[in-house]
């Protein structure tokens, strides 16, 4: 199964994280399908820049996304584009 999740980036302390979709059983830090975007935390507010075609692709192929991408996503309205089309194809 495809989930779209974060890979670490940074060093000690300062933490900069990008959003992939990758296969479920892959580590942490392993081999991405797709870089769909970055999320720095650090920032105030928080930078978060987002593909966001791709991850409508990846969202209406099956691609679970995690807790924490999916509130990213829903802060940046990509979530509620998602549902939209979802509910459109019905």
């Amino acid at each position: 199964m495809v989930k779209l999740r974060l890979t670490r980036l940074g060093r000690k302390k300062l933490p900069v994280y990008r959003i992939v979709a990758m296969e479920a059983l892959t580590r942490r830090d392993g081999k991405a399908i797709a870089y769909l975007g970055t999320y720095d935390p650090l920032k105030n507010p928080a930078a978060v820049t987002l593909k966001e075609e791709e991850i409508l692709k990846f969202l209406s192929n099956g691609a679970q996304p995690t807790r924490t991408v999916k509130s990213i996503l829903t802060k940046e309205g990509v979530w509620e584009k998602f549902l939209a089309t979802k509910t459109i194809k019905k």
